[in-house]
């Protein structure tokens, strides 16, 4: 493909020659490599509904994270190459299955060759919604590549502190480059839009995973969130972090959340009156989520 002869898909503009089998930060060459494919109860309740969401994990990621925990897949490559053909059938086997969406988990490296197995599979048709489930650090153009194919945006906001991003991500301008990219996924799919069953068929819903010892970097995230983004636009804010991977070795990332870093939190929260999305209950259960925020007495 002559968009990965010199890649510039992402923000770090490597211009290696991927058909060449040439390697740049996220590791991917011309070839599609996922790591698996399967039906994810436990996102979001407006994402994953009663039939859950057609997640299909992606291998390599332009960030490198100390905490991620996919590690295997997003640092080591875990995965098996596949071609357009065979991602495009995927996306149908998904839709066979009845979930609710095709949920692309760490997509970008991949974004050409996917805008080439979305137009098979909607020749074959595929009709149910597409998410891009990203990072953040997107570059506008390979955005607006993408408008279209895309119905929802879930990009991650990690952080407003660009001395955290270096330290924790190996990233530069994180905040800057993430917040244009969602503002650019905003005017694309625009506010949220609900079938009658709650689910979630177009618009944007920003994860951010909150950090032990850095409680005023996630203020700062839901600061500019509230201050800078449409009321309509949806957030995740979640409390499953624990140390994985490098994690373990860096002091403040060593240990999960207390009971008080996530009481500020929520607090937080209904300071600035945030209006729409979920908040994760912290506790044993990594990945329940609670519906909705002003619902008092189901925090409890």
């Amino acid at each position: 493909m002559k968009e990965l002869e010199k890649c510039e898909l992402c923000p770090h503009e490597c211009k290696i020659n991927r058909n060449k089998k040439e390697i740049g930060r996220c590791k991917a060459t011309e070839q599609v490599r996922i790591a698996l494919y399967h039906t994810h109860d436990f996102e979001e309740p407006c994402i994953s509904g009663k039939n859950g969401s057609g997640t299909i994990f992606f291998s390599n990621c332009n960030l490198n994270c100390i905490y991620c925990q996919n590690y295997e897949i997003s640092q080591l490559g875990k995965g098996k190459d596949i071609t357009i053909e065979q991602l495009a059938n995927i996306f149908l086997k998904q839709q066979e299955n009845k979930v609710e969406n095709i949920n692309l988990v760490t997509p970008t490296s991949y974004a050409i060759q996917i805008i080439e197995a979305i137009k098979i599979a909607k020749q074959k048709g595929l009709t149910i919604p597409i998410l891009y489930n990203t990072n953040g650090y997107e570059k506008i153009e390979t955005l607006k590549l993408l408008e279209g194919y895309i119905d929802i945006y879930l990009p991650d906001l990690k952080y407003v502190e660009d001395d955290l991003a270096q330290k924790y991500s190996k990233v530069k301008n994180y905040f800057t480059i993430t917040t244009k990219a969602i503002k650019e996924m905003i005017r694309q799919v625009g506010t949220p839009t609900f079938n009658q069953d709650g689910i979630m068929q177009k618009g944007v819903m920003i994860r951010h995973l909150v950090l032990p010892n850095h409680i005023e970097n996630s203020k700062k995230v839901l600061k500019w969130i509230k201050d800078t983004l449409p009321t309509e636009v949806y957030v995740s804010v979640m409390a499953q972090y624990f140390p994985t991977y490098l994690a373990k070795q860096e002091k403040n990332l060593s240990r999960k959340l207390t009971k008080k870093e996530w009481e500020k939190i929520e607090d937080y929260i209904e300071e600035i009156e945030l209006e729409n999305g979920y908040i994760q209950e912290l506790g044993e259960h990594e990945e329940e989520y609670v519906p909705k925020w002003e619902a008092e007495e189901l925090r409890l």
